[in-house]
């Protein structure tokens, strides 16, 4: 698992949000999955600003995947404004699974 982010600390509470997050269609979360990229704190602007992936562009559960992530995130930060962009480049692959999840996916 490879997360850029600015600040350590509230990553922690971030990352245990997201893993609540669970692709429909895989079952595991979006972060062992690999799925998230990037998470920054504006804590002037008390914003949060992310970028996410999907496996593919075409994933039909995409729009529920996002929109689970950003729940997540505002119900651990209910005083930030939450952005978060779905980008492909670069695009997913297996090897972003973390060790767990690869555990979980009996790889």
């Amino acid at each position: 698992m490879s997360i850029i982010t600015n600040d350590n600390e509230k990553i922690i509470l971030a990352i245990n949000a997201l893993k609540n997050v669970i692709d429909p269609e895989i079952g595991l979360n979006v972060v062992d999955l690999g799925l998230i990229y990037q998470v920054d704190f504006d804590e002037a602007g008390k914003k949060i600003y992310g970028s996410m992936t999907l496996t593919t562009q075409f994933c039909p559960m995409g729009e529920s995947i996002s929109s689970g992530v950003i729940n997540a995130m505002e119900q651990s930060f209910p005083d930030f404004e939450i952005e978060v962009k779905v980008i492909f480049d670069p695009p997913w692959n297996s090897q972003l699974i973390s060790d767990k999840g690869r555990e979980f996916l009996n790889q």
